[in-house]
């Protein structure tokens, strides 16, 4: 399965591409689309859309991971992040691409097994776990590969599959 990781921004959208089978994951590329400052909100839209857009067509990724919008005390940079979002899913939409969101506590708990951890916990597991020798930069990039990490090992485990599939009765 190819994942496209999402950690949406306005100012700054992290990505990540992972391929994965059930027993390894490989980082294939990991990155920032960047919007310039000071141009309008439609302009910066319009971009992180087209890139998206590019980077489905260039890897044609299986399922999207993104992050849920979480608001913490400044609500004008959430409807900022709610806008890119909007675009970002559109693009998912349009090419077919299956989208699931995750919260941040999620994120944590798949990848370090601690929904409370700090940033640092997150970016040196995310090192460990795909063998990298040094972590992604910058954090957005890194936050994107948690979260094609996280999608990575929700989607294996057994609570996931449907029941048709043979699950052990016990569960």
């Amino acid at each position: 399965m190819r994942i496209l990781g999402i950690d949406p921004g306005l100012a700054t959208v992290g990505f990540s591409v992972v391929n994965t089978d059930k027993t390894k994951m490989k980082l294939v590329t990991c990155g920032v689309i960047s919007t310039p400052a000071h141009t309008s909100l439609s302009s910066r839209l319009d971009r992180i859309f087209c890139d998206i857009n590019e980077l489905i067509n260039t890897f044609s990724p299986d399922v999207m991971s993104i992050e849920e919008l979480f608001f913490n005390t400044n609500i004008t940079t959430g409807i900022s992040v709610a806008h890119a979002r909007g675009v970002i899913l559109l693009a998912a939409y349009r090419a077919g691409v299956r989208v699931f969101e995750y919260t941040p506590l999620q994120v944590k708990q798949a990848v370090v097994g601690y929904g409370r951890a700090e940033k640092n916990q997150v970016i040196e597991m995310v090192k460990r776990i795909l063998g990298l020798p040094s972590a992604p930069k910058p954090d957005d990039a890194a936050d994107a590969v948690a979260l094609a990490i996280c999608h990575a090992r929700s989607s294996t485990s057994l609570l996931s599959r449907k029941e048709d599939e043979g699950l052990c009765s016990t569960i």
